[in-house]
C-alpha cells in the first residue's frame, strides 16, 4: 500500500512539473493550432501577409556567385540573420515555340523569419536582382512561431519538449486515473473509442 502511495505521489508530481514546463508554449501552440485547424473550413483571415517587390541595382563590378549575393543583400537591405537557403541553378536549354532557348544561370537567396519572408532571384547577366518581399501581421507572426518558419535549431528542440511533454503528460495521465479509480474497463472503453474515432476522421479525410 505504502509502495502504490509513494508511486502515486511520484505521478502527480511529474505531472505537475511536466504540465508547469510546457504551459506558456502550450498556450501559444493551443491558440495558434486552433487558429491553423479552421482557417480553410471557417474561412478565417487573420493571418495575412503584406507582399511588396523592389528591382535592385547590382554593384558595376558584378557578383561572382550566388553566396556573394547573399552577403551582397544581407548589407543592402540591413538583414541580420543568415540566409535560409542558397540555390544555384547551371544554364541550361529550353523549348520556345519550338525553337531552342538558352536560359541563363539562376541564383536565388531566401531569407526567412517568423515577422517576414524575403525572396531574391537573379538571372546571371542582369543588372538588377528582383527581391519579394512578403511582412507578417500580429497572427501571421504567430503562425510561424508555430510552424517555426526561419527559427533556429533551439526553438525547434524547445518545441520537440512541448511534444515530448505531452506524451509524458498522455502516459502519466492515463497512470493516475487508471491507479486512482482502478476501474480497467473504463479506461479501456475510453481508450477504444478515442482510437476508434481518431482512425474514422482519418479514412474519411483520405
Amino acid at each position: 500500500m505504502r509502495t502504490r502511495q509513494k508511486f502515486l505521489r511520484w505521478l502527480r508530481r511529474t505531472h505537475a512539473w511536466v504540465g508547469l514546463w510546457g504551459a506558456m508554449l502550450g498556450l501559444l501552440f493551443g491558440a495558434t493550432g486552433i487558429l491553423l485547424n479552421h482557417r480553410h473550413t471557417m474561412q478565417l483571415s487573420l493571418a495575412q501577409m503584406e507582399a511588396s517587390h523592389v528591382e535592385l541595382a547590382l554593384p558595376v563590378a558584378g557578383l561572382p556567385d550566388a553566396a556573394a549575393l547573399a552577403i551582397w543583400l544581407q548589407q543592402e537591405l540591413v538583414i541580420h540573420h543568415e540566409p535560409f537557403k542558397v540555390t544555384s541553378e547551371p544554364a541550361k536549354i529550353v523549348t520556345w515555340g519550338g525553337k531552342p532557348v538558352a536560359q541563363p544561370a539562376l541564383w536565388k537567396v531566401d531569407f526567412h523569419n517568423p515577422q517576414r519572408s524575403i525572396v531574391a532571384e537573379y538571372r546571371v547577366g542582369n543588372h538588377f536582382v528582383s527581391v519579394n518581399r512578403q511582412d507578417a501581421n500580429a497572427f501571421a507572426f504567430l503562425t510561424r512561431l508555430h510552424k517555426g518558419v526561419g527559427m533556429s535549431v533551439g526553438w525547434i528542440l524547445l518545441a520537440d519538449s512541448l511534444g515530448g511533454g505531452l506524451i509524458l503528460l498522455s502516459i502519466t495521465g492515463i497512470l493516475l486515473w487508471s491507479e486512482m479509480r482502478r476501474s480497467r474497463l473504463i479506461l479501456a472503453g475510453l481508450t477504444s473509442t478515442s482510437l476508434v474515432l481518431i482512425l474514422l476522421l482519418t479514412l474519411q479525410s483520405v
